[in-house]
């Protein structure tokens, strides 16, 4: 069997783990679960935790971030959040829209259960709705960017019918949220998420941040249907092992935190049964996470020029300027750059990586099977993790430093996701 073979894995019932036929109700019927009571519980006492930002001590480290113009394409993104307005109603601008420092902005997650009271469904409204909604998503992207979120999507319906459960696992089964009002010059932004895909895009004047972002797909590939052809994650997952490979065996033995991905070294209480290894997942906002690993200066040249490399295939999806100021960013702090591992480096071998600094955090996981059913990581089974440290997911650092460069704005937080 390769090990790049789902289909052993695809589940018969009654081994699915779909458990109603209707969004909802497999939604209901899953929340019953002591797991899945567990998870919700614990993400809303995060939530109820005052932002601090994903640190090395628990403590974000100041004066990261500055505000300046990075050439983001805000005027397209403008023109493209107007579009769709025009087409919502007053009730779907009423359940959609909230102010630019609402707390709401942390209130996404990556599951595929519809829990959510708020925000615009989108396989729940009309196909112009729809395209309206992907117009943003395309306006503040790249190309690159957009078809791989796009691409996840239609893994998502993939999974969906080979599974048996296109209702509950959907090319549309995402919700779209805007925070604050468009504009050229205050600060403003959108959200959207589901099942293996999350984007949060703040934008303040020609400036954006786009994380925390999340791309991820069980299969990572489509071997039959419509969609036959998407194969997703090869270019993340090759860097990583390239540069892994490039490492001397003094210098793998450092960037190794553990070898073995369950079990064995791994420590107990490492491994999440939701997340896996990575530790930046949905209400992971205040997550103390050391630095493991190997350190920058203790790389080459040329393993230098291969981690940036790396780096750039998760900031490849924002436009060219501010993936081109975000590169130079992480750039100024490579020297304070780790890079761990956690599994084997074979061509078959599932694996964890990170790349962390005071400006960026990457987690790639090679994951177990949700609703396929292998237990232990395999390869095709991806999640990918973009987070800004310090202070700066959503942008909620730059709106600070917007604040207190405009007293005259008086923005107050909102806490608590919007109710019925």
């Amino acid at each position: 069997m390769s090990e790049l073979d789902y289909r052993p894995f695809i589940p018969h019932p009654p081994g699915s783990k779909l458990a109603g036929p209707t969004r909802r109700s497999h939604a209901q019927a899953r929340l019953k679960s002591p797991r899945a009571q567990e998870l919700f519980g614990t993400w809303e006492k995060m939530f109820a935790e005052p932002f601090c930002g994903i640190t090395t001590a628990g403590k974000a480290i100041p004066d990261l971030f500055t505000l300046r113009p990075e050439g983001a394409p805000t005027l397209a993104m403008i023109e493209a959040v107007n579009a769709l307005m025009s087409r919502l109603s007053p009730e779907q601008k009423k359940t959609c829209c909230f102010p630019v420092d609402s707390n709401q902005w942390r209130h996404w997650q990556n599951t595929e259960l519809y829990v959510e009271n708020y925000g615009l469904r989108l396989d729940e409204v009309p196909q112009a709705l729809r395209d309206a909604v992907m117009n943003v998503l395309r306006a503040s992207m790249s190309q690159y960017g957009y078809e791989l979120s796009r691409d996840v999507m239609r893994l998502n319906q993939f999974l969906g019918d080979i599974v048996g459960g296109p209702t509950v696992l959907g090319e549309w089964s995402y919700i779209f949220c805007l925070f604050g009002e468009p504009s050229a010059s205050e600060p403003w932004g959108w959200q959207f998420f589901g099942h293996h895909l999350v984007l949060n895009c703040f934008v303040i004047g020609e400036q954006m941040v786009l994380t925390p972002a999340f791309w991820g797909a069980e299969p990572n590939y489509a071997d039959h249907g419509p969609f036959k052809g998407i194969r997703l994650f090869q270019d993340e997952e090759r860097a990583g092992l390239t540069l892994m490979r490039s490492f001397t065996a003094e210098q793998q033995q450092r960037a190794i935190v553990y070898h073995s991905m369950m079990g064995g070294d791994l420590p107990e209480g490492r491994r999440h049964f939701a997340d896996n290894l990575h530790l930046g997942g949905a209400f992971q906002d205040n997550r103390v996470v050391p630095y493991e690993g190997l350190k920058g200066t203790e790389l080459s040249s040329v393993q230098r020029r291969d981690l940036m490399d790396l780096v750039d295939k998760y900031l490849m999806s924002l436009p060219p300027g501010p993936r081109k100021a975000r590169i130079s960013e992480v750039e100024r702090h490579l020297a304070d750059t780790h890079f761990c591992w956690i599994g084997g480096f074979s061509e078959t071998s599932p694996f964890y990586y990170r790349v962390q600094s005071p400006v960026i955090f990457i987690e790639f996981d090679h994951h177990a099977g949700v609703f396929l059913t292998n237990e232990r990581p395999e390869k095709f089974h991806v999640h990918t993790i973009v987070r800004t440290p310090n202070g700066n997911d959503y942008g909620i650092d730059l709106l600070r430093l917007h604040c207190d460069h405009a007293p005259h704005h008086h923005h107050h937080r909102h806490d608590g996701p919007k109710k019925d």
